[in-house]
């Protein structure tokens, strides 16, 4: 059930960082901001997916009888992969939000 919460958290970012970008007055070749603002969040958005991908690998392996038998290190790597990418997003937020 945490898999799947999280994934749908995950893609409701996505959707609103599509949302967001549609809105923008500035485009990707506006000016150095612009450029930077889209490779930044561009970059953070493809962590997210890679991360959602991720999730829902380990979601199917979830349901596989004995599948943690052999240990669990894809959810612990999974979790890692999702701390590292909310970090990230906390010093670009402050970045480009705040300042």
């Amino acid at each position: 059930m945490l898999w799947l919460t999280a994934s749908l958290m995950g893609t409701y970012f996505l959707i609103g960082q599509a949302i967001e970008w549609n809105h923008l007055s500035f485009g990707l070749t506006t000016g150095l901001f612009g450029a930077t603002f889209y490779l930044l969040t561009g970059f953070h958005g493809l962590h997210v997916f890679v991360g959602l991908i991720l999730q829902v690998i380990m979601l199917v392996r979830s349901f596989l009888p004995g599948n943690y038998n052999g240990g669990h290190f894809g959810v612990s790597a999974a979790s890692l992969f999702w701390h590292f990418v909310d970090v990230i997003w906390l010093v670009l937020f402050s970045l480009v939000y705040l300042w």
